[in-house]
């Protein structure tokens, strides 16, 4: 039983206008959005916020006449963002595939915002995704008690983004067991979605489109079908080209999150950063930068999004336990966790890469020093 003390209640009123954690995308970027739309004087596909060059714009970045900054989104191909936004202009669904971290839930949210100005028409696939989650399911109390109704039935994020001209986003698309999947096929090629208790149908309006993603490691695990697979035009989301790029993405997701955190703003982080970052490209492709050792690789992805976790882990060790500035110490425990998922097979590589790689780089004495301290 709980303590005598007072219980406070929190009503809605009083928690709207409190900060959250993690806005949405149309929210943390209202005011870059605000201003595309304001300069957006390119033709709109129907009920699009902004024109496909706009959207572009807001994820790949640049400044605007007014001397407004778009601060970029996405930090990789241009031709893969065209490719994806003009995708989204026509009657196809839009696909996007990568290893895990290639930040495809991040561009899709962001394309959602950008497009429809609502990223939240949301179905997370898992393996227990239900079909009600992608179709429909019923409010059992007025189904009980007045039969089958439109107000009986209870809209899925698809059928109220088909229903209002908006762009819905399916996560993890081969994760939702195959006879889900394929209750998109309809929707998807006609259009439309079928209500047979009601002898109706809810017909996709103007604006209407779909993204979803997959990781393509998950092949094996609900295959799409060949049907399914047609409906959309896929885009792959590579991993970052070079170990600049991937430092500059991690900075800057790293700096986003420290802020939504209230991490006080430490020093010049970079040199950690690209530690970080050459450890995981290294591991990830078998061989040292300079091309002259090879190595064995772990059973973990170490994605970019990896990265950014153990970055932002370490500021919150340097903020709280430390003085603020960002070292090897800090990252060194986050590193390990990262590297060393099946402890059978991956310590054996990590000690490895440790003593023939780590131990004998100039300047990464620290570095080294702490990987052991937290490796004993």
């Amino acid at each position: 039983m709980c303590g005598g003390g007072p219980v406070t209640v929190f009503r809605a009123e009083e928690t709207d206008a409190r900060p959250v954690l993690r806005p949405h995308a149309e929210d943390a970027f209202a005011d870059e959005l605000s201003a595309l739309a304001a300069a957006d004087d390119r033709p709109r596909p129907a009920r699009w916020r902004l024109s496909p060059w706009a959207v572009s714009t807001y994820l790949l970045g640049g400044e605007l006449p007014g001397g407004t900054v778009i601060t970029p989104k996405y930090v990789g191909p241009r031709r893969i963002v065209e490719v994806a936004v003009s995708t989204l202009a026509t009657d196809r669904a839009l696909l996007l595939l990568g290893v895990p971290g290639t930040a495809k839930t991040w561009v899709s949210e962001h394309l959602a915002a950008a497009v429809s100005g609502d990223s939240t028409l949301l179905v997370q696939g898992t393996a227990g995704t239900a079909e009600e989650a992608v179709r429909y399911g019923w409010n059992y109390a007025q189904l009980l008690a007045n039969g089958p109704s439109r107000d009986a039935l209870v809209p899925s994020p698809v059928m109220r983004a088909m229903a209002e001209g908006r762009t819905a986003r399916v996560e993890e698309l081969t994760r939702i067991p195959a006879d889900v999947q394929d209750s998109l096929i309809t929707v998807l090629s006609e259009k439309t979605l079928p209500v047979p208790e009601l002898g109706d149908e809810i017909q996709a309006v103007p604006g209407f489109n779909l993204i979803a993603t997959a990781n393509d490691r998950d092949r094996g695990v609900n295959e799409l079908s060949s049907a399914l697979r047609r409906r959309f035009n896929t885009v792959v989301l590579p991993l970052p080209e070079t170990a600049e790029a991937e430092v500059d993405i991690v900075a800057r997701r790293v700096e986003q999150l420290g802020r939504s955190l209230d991490l006080p703003a430490p020093p010049d982080g970079t040199a950690e950063i690209r530690r970080v970052v050459t450890v995981f490209r290294e591991l990830r492709d078998g061989v040292t930068a300079d091309g002259r050792t090879k190595l064995k690789s772990p059973s973990g992805t170490l994605s970019t999004a990896e990265a950014i976790s153990v970055v932002t882990g370490g500021m919150a060790l340097a903020a709280h336990f430390g003085d603020g500035v960002l070292r090897a110490g800090d990252v060194a425990a986050g590193v390990l966790g990262a590297v060393v998922r099946d402890p059978s097979s991956d310590d054996v590589v990590w000690q490895e890469y440790l003593e023939a790689v780590v131990r004998e780089r100039d300047g990464w004495k620290d570095f080294y020093r702490a990987c052991r301290e937290v490796s004993a």
